[in-house]
């Protein structure tokens, strides 16, 4: 806009020097034309004189018009519009005072509202970002294989644990989202290292891409506390399960925790609520660079279908689950900087399990899982546990078929963080977990009995670069309603994670 302006004063200070230049020689001309028309007379010498004076007194005008000029320019605000100023008074007695009109600044250009623009707006508003797992085990010792009807030592969370095992792809995600207005915003989250079983060679396919996250959220409130999020989300039972795996510490997930929802997700609708006191220890805790399970709410409500993550409805029935967590300070109690999280989550669904034979059963099952948790965060020391129980679908040995019987089991964690090794921290943990029960995501809904203990470390040597080794002695029966026992074995495990 000054810049406007600017122009539009020299233009207009030029035009008046041409204008008072002409003058100035039009009257110099009509003051010796008479005497020109007089070819006999003579041009004394106080003809040139006069003139000369009426020259110089015209000049002195012209630089007092250009010092106006300047200083008008330096007074105007860049908005100030058509305004005149009187200039100073005339070097010759007489004259007429001049004004200096300032050139009036246009108007701002109107918006964009083609498509193409609103295009433009809304993508420039979408935040894209991702991260990477590159994990790789090895069995060191134990039942790599065992004869048919044993079991072998296997992991539902990490299908790289075997006897043929090098590196594993196990996380490839993308996640798209943005604010579209209104209290707004949604959530995109694909996965490109989905793993595809029944092919027509009988072996599994890797790195498909499956659908993990497709929600939008509605604020309720003014100040966005209260939100209702709707689609294909993560269930609030288990404090570790609503937790990223990009922001977890060990490698996998507690078998007694995912068994309630494998996978954590489903399709439906859960209200949050975090209030402003919770938010903000949250914060902190995550501006130091805490771990944390995410700001899905302090208390959160919520109706799924219940049969689990991209799987299609079948029965007419819903899952419901609520959860409630809190964090609290202990400052009061001598434990300055501490931060005590405390909660728990209830869950009520009827599942109709998949059968070998194909499709899933004819009834369903009522399943019943009532979770606590308990964080002490890392400052410097921590300890996570998280226990639950209830009961599940489970296969049968005896009948040979699936019946509804007991689940419980947990994790108890223990961690040290140092902060400032590197860009980031330092963290050794130690973790043992316990399962007895079915695992509904798998055929027959097989039986798990898992008993395991993880040593190990993640570092981040700096931001987009995540480091974790650890050794895991492994018990556990295999998820396979064919095979029994138990099987035993020390892995070495290791994963890269990038960020981007």
């Amino acid at each position: 806009m000054t810049r406007i302006v600017h122009r539009a004063m020299m233009k207009s200070a030029s035009m008046r020097r041409l204008a008072i230049s002409t003058v100035a020689i039009a009257t110099a001309l009509g003051w010796a034309a008479p005497g020109f028309a007089q070819s006999s007379a003579a041009v004394t010498q106080e003809d040139l004189a006069a003139m000369r004076a009426q020259m110089e007194a015209m000049a002195r005008r012209i630089t007092s018009l250009e010092s106006q000029l300047a200083a008008a320019k330096a007074a105007a605000p860049a908005t100030q519009v058509a305004t005149t100023r009187p200039a100073p008074a005339p070097a010759q007695a007489g004259a007429a005072a001049p004004t200096v009109a300032v050139a009036q600044a246009p108007a701002a250009s109107a918006p964009d509202k083609s498509l193409p623009a609103q295009v433009a707006k809304a993508a420039s508003g979408i935040k894209i970002r991702g991260y990477t797992q590159l994990r790789f085990n090895e069995i060191i010792s134990g039942d790599k294989d065992a004869p048919s009807g044993r079991s072998r030592l296997r992991s539902v969370h990490d299908g790289s644990i075997g006897p043929d095992s090098n590196f594993f792809i196990r996380r490839l995600r993308l996640v798209f989202q943005g604010e579209l207005g209104h209290g707004v915003s949604f959530y995109l989250q694909p996965d490109f290292a989905a793993a595809v079983n029944n092919q027509s060679s009988g072996e599994r396919r890797d790195n498909y891409v499956q659908l993990r996250d497709a929600y939008v959220d509605v604020a309720l409130d003014k100040a966005h506390r209260l939100k209702l999020r709707a689609g294909q989300q993560k269930v609030p039972f288990g404090w570790e399960n609503l937790q990223s795996s990009s922001n977890r510490i060990p490698l996998d997930r507690s078998d007694a925790m995912n068994s309630a929802v494998p996978s954590e997700r489903d399709l439906g609708l859960t209200a949050y609520y975090t209030p402003a006191h919770v938010e903000e220890i949250w914060d902190e805790l995550e501006n130091e660079g805490q771990k944390l399970f995410g700001n899905y709410g302090a208390f959160g409500v919520g109706v799924y279908n219940g049969q689990g993550i991209n799987r299609p409805e079948r029965n007419e029935s819903v899952m419901s689950v609520a959860m409630a967590t809190w964090p609290f300070r202990l400052d009061g109690i001598g434990l300055d900087g501490q931060v005590l999280e405390l909660g728990g989550a209830v869950m009520h669904n009827k599942v109709r399990p998949e059968v070998r034979a194909g499709g899933v059963t004819e009834e369903n099952f009522e399943e019943h899982r009532v979770g606590l948790h308990a964080v002490l965060y890392p400052r410097p020391f921590g300890i996570q546990a998280e226990w639950n129980f209830g009961k599940t679908p489970e296969f049968d040995t005896a009948s040979q078929s699936i019946e509804l019987k007991k689940a419980s089991g947990g994790y108890v964690m223990a961690m040290y963080r140092i902060p400032h090794v590197g860009e980031g921290a330092l963290i050794p943990y130690a973790r043992w977990e316990r399962y007895k029960g079915g695992w509904k995501a798998a055929v027959n809904s097989p039986r798990l009995d898992t008993n395991d203990i993880e040593l190990g470390v993640e570092w981040t040597p700096f931001k987009p670069i995540e480091l974790t080794l650890a050794y895991a002695r492994m018990k556990r029966r295999e998820a396979d309603e064919r095979r029994t026992g138990q099987a035993k074995g020390d892995v070495l495990r290791a994963q890269i994670q990038w960020n981007y």
